[in-house]
């Protein structure tokens, strides 16, 4: 940082003609245990990881605002107008998304050019989008200095995904984003947004293997499970599935035809399933933990069936493997990633093992993305 205060330059002030006001950045999340709940008013336990997207930001005159991503170079600098948003440009959506959810909150902006450099891969499962977003909302607040806490910040950043990307994401994503720590979960009661920072126990460590069969929010599977969860809500004529937790989820199942039933029985056995992933978090009882780590992976394959051919075949080879509590798919489904919860020390080893059986037995490559090779 110079001693006026602004950064000192680099490629940014090369592409753009001055260095950049602010940096900031936000990490990825896994979800340790908690699937499909949080549009459900229901409760999740992500936990920080060290990938990161970071941006670059600078003030400029006007209206205009200059975009530039490391991960799509070809694209060059794209530009849009504040108060001229346009849905349907691709990446620069979440950030355009951003800027009209910004106006309607009444806070003012001016132009600003911005660079994005991402570690996050895109269609993981490990919330690229909404680190993303929270990264860019974390540097305009210190730019323009809005007044957004991490929680506004999380909501305006769903916002903007829901009304104007098209993803009928919930708030779990921001939400890790925003608020989670490194080297701990964060348990979060997605109805009234009380949130816990729980450490993860000192002998677990978490592996994270990338399919290589990218999934995507605002359309397809996910969005079709979204809406069979609204109509099983109305049909049981609650708010919420979070209003059925006292329940005994067999029972609730029968009030319903196939398959809401069973994305039903899902949702509240899952909720039950985080409450005693708590537990187990605070007891480090890295056994029972891996327990229901395993039994949400069968949920969401048989109940709630976001899992695929590819996945199912990850998950099976990883609880195979010496060291490895428990296996599970990670995220929206229908490809994306899977979790592994190992003995501290045993993740990396069991997670290059499982991705080449996976290679072997599938011809496709899957990528180890946590721990991460220097780790």
């Amino acid at each position: 940082m110079r001693p006026d205060g602004r950064m000192r330059p680099d490629g940014f002030a090369a592409r753009f003609g001055s260095p950049p006001d602010v940096r900031a950045e936000a990490r990825g999340r896994v979800n340790l245990i908690g699937e499909h709940t949080d549009y459900s008013g229901g409760f999740v336990l992500p936990a920080a990881i060290p990938l990161r997207c970071r941006v670059s930001l600078a003030r400029r005159p006007g209206k205009r605002v200059r975009l530039f991503s490391d991960d799509r170079e070809t694209d060059g600098v794209l530009e849009y107008a504040l108060g001229e948003e346009t849905a349907g440009r691709g990446w620069i959506d979440h950030v355009q998304g951003i800027t009209r959810v910004l106006a309607e909150r009444g806070d003012a902006l001016g132009g600003f050019d911005v660079s994005v450099a991402s570690e996050v891969p895109l269609g993981s499962g490990l919330a690229s989008s909404a680190a993303l977003e929270v990264s860019v909302l974390r540097a305009l607040r210190d730019a323009f200095r809005l007044p957004l806490d991490d929680v506004a910040l999380a909501k305006t950043a769903r916002r903007a995904e829901n009304e104007f990307v098209g993803a009928p994401v919930g708030i779990m994503d921001p939400m890790a984003a925003s608020l989670a720590p490194e080297g701990a979960a964060l348990f979060l009661d997605t109805r009234s947004l009380a949130h816990e920072t729980v450490p993860i126990p000192e002998g677990a460590e978490i592996g994270v293997i990338d399919s290589g069969l990218p999934h995507e929010h605002a359309r397809g599977g996910y969005r079709t499970r979204r809406a069979e969860v609204e109509e099983a809500t109305r049909r049981l004529g609650v708010r919420e599935l979070r209003d059925l937790s006292g329940e005994d989820p067999e029972a609730v199942a029968r009030r319903l035809p196939e398959p809401l039933s069973r994305r039903v029985r899902h949702v509240l056995t899952e909720n039950r399933r985080v409450l005693e992933a708590l537990a187990a978090l605070r007891a480090s009882d890295l056994v029972r933990m891996g327990t229901l780590v395993r039994e949400a992976h069968r949920s969401l394959a048989d109940d709630f069936e976001v899992s695929t051919p590819e996945v199912e075949l990850l998950v099976s080879l990883a609880d195979r493997r010496q060291g490895v509590y428990g296996a599970r798919l990670t995220g929206g489904g229908f490809g994306g990633s899977v979790l592994l919860l190992a003995a501290r020390g045993a993740a990396r080893a069991a997670a290059d093992a499982v991705a080449r059986d996976y290679r072997a037995l599938s011809g496709r490559v899957a990528t180890v993305l946590l721990p991460m090779a220097s780790e």
